[in-house]
């Protein structure tokens, strides 16, 4: 099976997505451009990405740090260009929000590293020219960077 698969599944715009594991997702369009908003739109899909990356890196980043996470939540939010096509990424916020036995300058180092060095979705976005800004919030008390 090649790495992803996507079928049409209901009308013009709706898509089932499928990877070679079984895992699934739906993408579609809003309502307002002639979709039925029943799916992803393909441009949320690359800030879930990031979003989904970063966490991988900071997690794994913060065990070997032995910091016990007990809770983890990321936002992600972005602006993209007006009036272009495609229209790209210009600006994309990221908020990681941390709960637990965690020291809030291993939590800024670990989201330093991913978003900086490891995570190969900022990367692109950062190539493709968006500025990305992150904040780290550490059991509800923002970490100064």
């Amino acid at each position: 099976m090649p790495l992803m698969q996507l079928h049409r599944t209901h009308n013009d715009y709706g898509f089932f997505a499928a990877d070679a594991g079984g895992n699934t997702l739906s993408i579609d369009i809003p309502v307002e451009q002639g979709g039925d908003g029943k799916g992803f739109r393909p441009m949320q899909l690359l800030l879930a990405g990031l979003g989904g990356c970063s966490a991988v890196d900071v997690v794994s980043i913060l065990k070997k740090q032995k910091q016990d996470i007990k809770g983890f939540s990321i936002n992600v939010d972005g602006e993209r260009e007006q009036g272009k096509e495609p229209s790209l990424w210009t600006d994309v916020e990221i908020t990681f929000d941390l709960t637990g036995e965690i020291e809030p300058a291993k939590a800024v180092r670990a989201v330093e590293l991913s978003m900086n060095k490891y995570c190969s979705v900022a990367e692109t976005l950062r190539r493709a020219g968006a500025k990305l800004i992150w904040k780290v919030v550490v059991n509800g008390t923002p970490v100064d960077l």
